[in-house]
């Protein structure tokens, strides 16, 4: 159990400290962040909406309880990191693409580390179904 924990923090810490220090400067709409996305040549009003998404998901993901929201948000991140990954790909970045699957490697961590939490919990309230 006590292993499990500890894995699960760790790969959820991750998690969070890079959605917020993405989710941060594109909520601000920074000039960095509208740089990128005009090279993906993305509407720029996305771009604060993504960023709110990004921080609301990572308070999402580490509050206790709420466990339908929980799932919604891991899905969330998921399709963030897809929809990025894709973008890079469809302008020719495809050598950018890499460190995406560190990313995808961390979230699935999170989620499995989180599934086995709740399983050797056995709490009730907390499973989705």
């Amino acid at each position: 159990m006590k292993k499990t924990i500890v894995l699960y923090w760790i790969f959820t810490g991750l998690l969070v400290v890079g959605l917020i220090m993405s989710g941060i400067p594109n909520a601000l709409s920074t000039s960095d962040s509208k740089a990128i996305f005009q090279q993906l040549g993305y509407p720029m009003y996305l771009l604060p909406f993504l960023g709110i998404a990004k921080l609301l998901g990572a308070i999402a993901i580490v509050t206790p309880g709420h466990p339908r929201l929980k799932e919604w948000a891991y899905a969330g991140v998921f399709f963030d990191f897809t929809g990025a990954t894709y973008s890079l790909i469809a302008i020719g970045q495809i050598a950018t693409v890499w460190p995406m699957l560190i990313f995808y490697g961390i979230l699935a961590g999170s989620y499995v580390y989180h599934q086995k939490r709740l399983k050797e919990s056995g709490d009730a309230r907390l499973s989705v179904a």
